[in-house]
Order: C-alpha cells, then structure tokens, then sequence
C-alpha cells in the first residue's frame, strides 16, 4: 500500500521559538496551524472535539479498521508506548479517527478499539465531515480497488497534543514505542526557567 506521510511538509512548517528545547525523534510541530481542532462524533452520536481532551497528553491517528498493518502497527505500538510510560500512561489518550466511514460504523470501531485498549477512543464522522478533517489534519486518503472491494490509502502519521490542547509532534510511522515514550517523557517534563530569565527576575 502506498504510503504519504508528507513528512517533508511537517519539517518545514514554522516552528514557535524555544529555550533550550529538548531533541524529539518525532517532528517537532509546535506553533503549526494544523488543526486545529474537529468536528466528528463519538459511538453514541455526541459531538467529540479535541476541547473534550484537555488534561490529557492525546495522540490522534487517521486510520480504518479493515487496514491490514499500518493501523494495527499504530495501535499496537501506542499500547505499549503507555506501558513504557508507566505510571503517567494514564495521561495518555489515544483517538482514532476512521477515514472509512461507510464501512466503519459506531459499533465496529468501538470492537476495534477494545482489541487494542478499552481506553482508546474510535471517532467518525460523514463522508463531508471525515474529508474537512482530514483535510484540516493534512491527511491525504482515498478508496484503492481490491478484488471486489476496495481498501484505504492514507497517511500514516500520528499526531500528539499536550496537556493544553496544543499540537507538539508528530510521530513518524516508522518510530518505535521507546523512542515515542521518551518523547512523551520530555513532554510532561515540567517547564524549567532558563538561568536568562531567571537573572531578570532576581
């Protein structure tokens, strides 16, 4: 299946200026427009918005859930990125977000959520809904023929917010769960005062 990361495109966005920043094996995207933020729905029909998350370190994916390695990959790997975090893996909240909308519905992402973490949140929304998105999210995704059925190409990148509501990386597919955990790790850090400002306080 063809993969577009639009890795490219995420390096270049602009990035907000920061002391000391700490090296990310994820793209640091801090201060982009993605986003930045959705419309979708939940299983039961409520409206789900990343503004329901604040609080919470999110890790957002598009995906489906007839996706035969890419999606099972992310999902896999985003469990066991929470166990590596241990105790603050329950600050983590992974959303999944289906780019198949007229196969996937309500009840089948809720199975397919609870196959991976009961925790994980499945969201969908209408054939418009899930294009504006993905569109807002720069997530390129389209139906490729298979036999009698079709399957998904999309982009295989997941996006991560902190605690605030802000977009901070995105994680490459091909990172591995210790590397995605040690990022998160230098997320939570608590900010610290450069000796800079600390001296203009003083």
């Amino acid at each position: 299946m063809q993969r577009r990361t639009l890795l490219t495109a995420l390096a270049a966005l602009p990035l907000a200026a920061h002391a000391a920043t700490p090296a990310y094996t994820g793209i640091d995207i801090t201060g982009s427009s993605i986003g930045p933020d959705f419309r979708l729905f939940y299983g039961d029909g409520k409206p789900a918005s990343l503004q329901d998350f604040k609080g919470k370190y999110v890790l957002l994916f598009f995906g489906f859930t007839q996706c035969p390695d890419v999606c099972p990959t992310a999902l896999s790997r985003a469990v066991e990125t929470r166990k590596l975090l241990g105790a603050d893996g329950d600050k983590l909240q992974v959303l999944f977000v289906t780019v198949d909308p007229e196969r996937d519905t309500a009840a089948l992402l809720a199975e397919y959520m609870r196959a991976f973490d009961p925790g994980f949140v499945g969201l969908r929304g209408d054939a418009a809904q899930t294009a504006k998105a993905a569109k807002d999210f720069k997530i390129f995704y389209r139906k490729v023929p298979s036999g009698s059925s079709y399957t998904m190409d999309h982009t295989a990148i997941t996006y991560v917010f902190d605690a605030t509501g802000k977009i901070r990386l995105a994680f490459k597919h091909d990172q591995t769960a210790q590397q995605c955990a040690a990022d998160l790790r230098k997320l939570m850090q608590p900010k610290k005062e450069t000796s800079f400002l600390k001296g203009l306080f003083q």
